[in-house]
């Protein structure tokens, strides 16, 4: 990895850390410093926003955006380890706060806005440098990171790991089926599209299924679990930080 640099960044946990995936934010945290930077925690954080946002509930959307500028306030980057929570903070905000009095200053949280392997690989220039015991993975692009520096700033970051194979999903532009609240409209429907990405993984026999969105693994980890199988799923992070050489 290319010499560290010394740079300061507010980290937002996201919900589904907060819930369901505490080890994600331990990794992204130690990856960062282990970048060189010091991560600093706002403590009164609760949400990007997007489930009213999805819900079509601008208004209580609104609410949720404006007290998280404000606990994110100031010029440091944010660096979320969710494709989907960066994407609300990018994209979401400037279509629901159009017309509105905070649109200027949700565009310019909107800038400071890095999902985490887009910042270390665009923002610090970062050559990642890691070894594992041989690993193959197979490798989602979620739907909210289209359009985005994040998957190949992922596969660029896990390439640099000695002793995983990376390989990515068939199909790989087809949507897991989760979508936020999306699956619980349409339940059905989202168990169908996850199950037939499920079928293109399987084909691939991965140790584990990785992505840069909780959201996705936790999805399809489901369905597999409720059909008596198993899919061990790990973020881009967690194998980062796996992989790091002390």
């Amino acid at each position: 990895m290319e010499s560290r640099q010394h740079t300061q960044v507010l980290f937002m946990a996201t919900c589904l850390c907060d819930a369901f995936f505490a080890d994600v934010a331990k990794a992204a945290v130690e990856v960062l410093e282990h970048a060189g930077c010091e991560v600093l925690f706002p403590e009164d954080q609760t949400c990007c926003g997007q489930p009213a946002f999805n819900s079509g509930d601008f208004a209580n959307g609104r609410k949720v955006a404006r007290h998280t500028a404000k606990v994110f306030g100031g010029d440091l980057p944010i660096v979320v380890p969710s494709g989907s929570c960066g994407a609300m903070m990018t994209h979401g905000n400037s279509i629901q706060f159009e017309g509105e009095t905070d649109c200027d200053m949700m565009a310019t949280l909107g800038g400071r806005t890095w999902e985490i392997c887009d910042f270390l690989s665009n923002q610090l220039n970062i050559n990642w440098e890691g070894s594992l015991q041989e690993t193959r993975v197979t490798m989602h692009h979620s739907c909210h990171s289209r359009g985005s520096q994040t998957g190949a700033s992922a596969l660029a970051l896990l390439g640099g790991i000695q002793g995983l194979e990376v390989q990515e999903v068939g199909q790989a532009d087809q949507c897991c089926g989760f979508g936020g609240t999306f699956s619980v409209a349409f339940p059905n429907i989202s168990a169908g599209m996850g199950e037939l990405k499920l079928s293109e993984v399987e084909k691939q026999q991965p140790d584990y299924l990785v992505s840069a969105d909780m959201s996705c693994l936790m999805h399809l980890s489901g369905l597999a679990e409720k059909s008596g199988g198993a899919l061990p799923v790990r973020h881009v992070v967690q194998i980062l930080r796996d992989s790091i050489v002390s």
